[in-house]
């Protein structure tokens, strides 16, 4: 992921593996400081039938038991693995279409916040079993240069067909990927951090202003809603989340002391669509 590829740039460590499987990834934890939980089946591209569904699912669920399970046995092998930061979404709070969500708000119950709900426990078994410190990373929309959304969203504004999607009254939570992989850092530096933080920008924005910002950042209009099953073919099941939305705040977030480099949505789309 677009994500992975901004974390392997800055010289961490990068295991690529399906983590449900015991292989050498898991002798890599002997000497590891930290752990940044990425993993996960892609949910971009594809039809959720009921073979992706349970692949999203069990690849981050069984996954993230696996990198607990290997962490806690690196730490009794007196290694000095001490901190987890894992990857979870802003899907946890399900489709809430007003009203503002902070890291207190409850899961939701579509599927999505089912997944990130029991993600979440497997990680947090972590702290409750071995004692390692926990930081549990809500990701909005990643806004990135090289794939994610708006890497799927930009053609039809290029060609002059691009607007809202469906009413475009739904929350769009997003995030630039330099905040999303710098809250992962603050969480991993910050020995006082632990808990829930929402990794999306203070200020969502509803999905008809994000295309009308998005259009003039292009210079192009943003006139033509785009149909929901036109963006289902396009992106395929996680045109869930474009479709559907919630305003995500990032209170523990910045009360944590993290400061965001693009607080507001176009600042982050100039400077990753600058040429």
């Amino acid at each position: 992921s677009h994500l992975l590829k901004a974390l392997e740039s800055r010289q961490h460590t990068v295991i690529k593996a399906d983590l449900r499987r015991t292989s050498n990834w898991e002798s890599l934890l002997n000497d590891a400081d930290a752990v940044v939980n990425l993993a996960g089946a892609p949910i971009f591209g594809k039809r959720w039938d009921d073979r992706v569904k349970s692949d999203i699912h069990e690849s981050r669920v069984e996954g993230t038991k696996k990198i607990v399970a290997a962490m806690g046995q690196a730490k009794a092998k007196g290694g000095k693995i001490a901190t987890l930061v894992n990857a979870s979404a802003v899907g946890y709070y399900g489709a809430v279409y007003d009203g503002a969500l902070d890291e207190n708000s409850p899961a939701g119950t579509d599927f999505l916040a089912f997944v990130c709900r029991e993600w979440e426990e497997a990680a947090h078994s972590a702290e409750l079993r071995y004692g390692i410190r926990t930081v549990i990373t809500r990701l909005g929309v990643v806004l990135g240069r090289d794939g994610g959304a708006l890497q799927k969203l930009i053609p039809p504004f290029k060609a002059f067909i691009g607007g809202p999607i469906g009413s475009g009254k739904q929350w769009m939570s997003w995030v630039h990927i330099d905040d999303a992989v710098g809250i992962i850092i603050h969480a991993l530096e910050n020995s006082a951090v632990r808990g829930v933080l929402n990794a999306s920008a203070p200020q969502p924005e509803r999905n008809k202003d994000f295309s009308k910002t998005l259009g003039q950042v292009l210079h192009r209009p943003s006139l033509l809603p785009l149909p929901s099953l036109m963006l289902y073919a396009m992106i395929g099941g996680a045109a869930e989340m474009l479709t559907t939305g919630q305003k995500v705040l990032p209170k523990a977030t910045e009360a944590s002391g993290y400061k965001f480099k693009f607080p507001d949505l176009k600042g982050a789309l100039a400077n990753l669509l600058k040429t």
